[in-house]
């Protein structure tokens, strides 16, 4: 049974393999005449933890807002409409929230791998693998 793909969630991160994700992401959006969500999640520890309220700082704002703009010109460049999101918390966790939520109408996650080695996704976890264990729409994994 074949799906119609008409919204594509992109997590980005700022690495080379988010990036690699978007390329992909835009590619099969041009082919399904899809639109592009490009989401960053930033990480907030838990309440009870040290006390972050509301330390999001500016640098940080700024690396994010010119990720967005980057992803967008990408996207623009391409001809495929891009939407920004930006989350708190837990990035596997916001990320699948936001992939799952029904009014979000996500039909595809294009995520790429940070590429870590085994050994520290054994302590770290990886974000792409609990996305990809945890989001119902398909998810597509890049390297």
């Amino acid at each position: 049974m074949a799906t119609n793909i008409k919204k594509i969630l992109v997590p980005l991160d700022n690495s080379k393999n988010s990036f690699r994700g978007l390329s992909t992401a835009i590619y099969l959006a041009k082919q399904c005449d899809a639109k592009i969500i490009g989401i960053h999640s930033v990480y907030a520890a838990p309440k009870g933890d040290f006390d972050t309220s509301g330390r999001f700082n500016k640098d940080h704002k700024k690396q994010v807002k010119s990720m967005m703009v980057i992803a967008e010109k990408q996207c623009e460049k391409a001809g495929v409409e891009f939407i920004e999101k930006i989350g708190y918390g837990n990035p596997g966790y916001e990320i699948t929230k936001f992939a799952n939520s029904a009014r979000n109408k996500i039909d595809m996650v294009v995520i790429g791998s940070r590429g870590r080695s085994s050994a520290k996704e054994i302590f770290f976890g990886s974000t792409s693998q609990f996305v990809l264990h945890k989001a119902r729409p398909p998810v597509l994994i890049i390297k």
